[in-house]
């Protein structure tokens, strides 16, 4: 189900948004994974308007080599959540700024998951703390990207607005 002609080798991130319109609220999450050299494949799937499309990218997801999913929504913000019920891979949520409440319902809704079912959650609109958390589950396993992490944490000291 995962394609991505942009890369020779398989993603382990895979990063999912409900609306092409927040695709743009997600590049410093794009930017900081290519800096890192972790592979991803992002796609718009609305866990609201084509759940089918949510739930078959959520259970396949492990079976393609996706270790991560960051899965960005504004609103009721069900995207994150819908998909962490049907995989046991980390989701990471990204609440995003959107609608009269700019974001505090979506990060609600994220935080607010049952028991059994927990979604990672960052700030409204922190699409690069996603991406940043995405690293740093893989440097478990993936000891040059923890290298990179190392590396990239030493220049905040420099300059906290990296």
């Amino acid at each position: 189900m995962i394609k991505n002609a942009q890369v020779d080798r398989k993603p382990k991130v895979l990063i999912l948004t409900g609306s092409a319109n927040d695709l743009s609220k997600l590049e410093e999450a794009f930017s900081f994974l290519e800096e890192m050299g972790v592979e991803y494949v992002k796609d718009i799937s609305s866990a609201h308007r084509n759940p089918e499309k949510t739930i078959t990218y959520a259970k396949s997801a492990k079976e393609e080599g996706i270790e991560v999913i960051i899965a960005a929504a504004g609103l009721a913000a069900n995207l994150p959540g819908v998909i962490a019920a049907h995989t046991t891979i980390p989701v990471i949520g990204i609440p995003l700024a959107t609608g009269p409440l700019s974001g505090l319902d979506a990060l609600l809704s994220i935080v607010q998951m049952p028991k059994g079912t927990p979604v990672a959650t960052v700030g409204i609109d922190g699409a690069k703390n996603a991406a940043i958390l995405a690293c740093q589950i893989l440097a478990i396993k993936y000891e040059e990207i923890g290298e990179k992490l190392k590396k990239y944490k030493e220049t905040l000291k420099g300059d906290p607005k990296k």
